[in-house]
């Protein structure tokens, strides 16, 4: 079967593709880490994030034997209709939930739900399986305690590149555990579903550190927790799969879109024109035209009876 790339794009205005590619012409290709020095060095240089008003309330929270901080955010307006689990990026080695804090703050109020944000172990410190371990842990804290807490059951769970490899391991756990079903959608934003160097976008990052620090001790990468694009993906609440056309990662996600339709879930794919790795943290339109869409996605599944 062939088919032209064109055809999946999403519908955006001209002028943000235009301004995009303006941006990206500009704009200093860089690199991540290659070692455990140059991975300090960044990790020093990264700015701390900028505070919201009101603030996150941070706590810690347990569930099947982990302890795994949180951040929480509540909607300024009324109870929360439903809570969302947001899951960071950083190539597993990176990041913190606090990074997301911004993001979270817009989405608890512009939807009225609570966001609790999960600030897993980074690698190389804490290889896998830590990352999945404290990512399924602040879910099924959420699964047994967030109606007692927030006063809804309905959850909702998503993130961005290894955030989205986080919480599609996360919901394959639930599933497994027989409590995938109060988990209403699934907003994945350019996962990295392959580290093994199986498939195309996966032999693309082969050499990449991060992929050393997180499973290098792991003999066989398509383990599922791993590389989800391997597991079975029958059983899976509704998703929505975002990347940029420009994305080394965009053939897996392609893939992996089109695996979790045969397994018979409901998944919606949008592919942003002109658009790279990560394209929803950088300031363009586009970016925010694809932020209000997963806005609409999460409210749309929050709402369904």
């Amino acid at each position: 079967m062939r088919f032209a790339l064109e055809a999946l794009l999403a519908d955006v205005p001209a002028e943000q593709v235009a301004e995009a590619r303006a941006f990206y012409r500009s704009r200093v290709a860089g690199r991540g880490p290659a070692s455990f020095e140059e991975l300090k060095e960044a990790r020093a240089k990264k700015p701390a994030p900028r505070a919201t008003v009101p603030p996150a309330v941070e706590e810690t929270v347990e569930a099947a034997g982990v302890r795994v901080p949180v951040r929480i955010f509540l909607p300024a307006e009324g109870p929360p209709r439903a809570v969302y689990l947001g899951i960071h990026g950083g190539g597993f080695y990176m990041g913190s939930a606090a990074q997301g804090d911004e993001r979270h703050r817009e989405l608890a109020d512009a939807l009225r739900i609570a966001v609790v944000s999960v600030d897993y172990r980074l690698a190389p410190e804490h290889p896998w399986p830590a990352a999945p371990d404290d990512c399924e842990a602040a879910a099924l804290w959420l699964v047994e305690e967030a109606e007692a807490r927030f006063g809804t059951s309905r959850l909702a769970i998503g993130g961005s590149s290894a955030g989205a490899t986080l919480a599609l391991a996360t919901l394959l756990r639930l599933r497994d555990r027989g409590v995938v079903d109060r988990f209403v959608g699934a907003a994945l934003r350019f996962g990295t579903y392959d580290v093994s160097a199986r498939t195309p976008g996966g032999r693309r990052i082969a050499d990449e550190y991060f992929i050393r620090a997180y499973v290098g001790h792991v003999a066989d990468r398509t383990l599922p927790d791993i590389s989800p694009l391997y597991a079975d993906l029958s059983g899976l609440p509704p998703a929505l799969l975002v990347v940029g056309s420009e994305d080394v990662l965009l053939e897996d996600n392609l893939t992996l879109a089109g695996r979790l339709s045969a397994a018979g879930n409901d998944v919606e794919l949008r592919v942003y024109p002109a658009s790279p790795h990560g394209f929803t943290g950088h300031p363009t339109a586009l970016a925010a035209t694809a932020l209000d869409g997963v806005n609409s996605w999460l409210r749309d599944r929050i709402s369904r009876p």
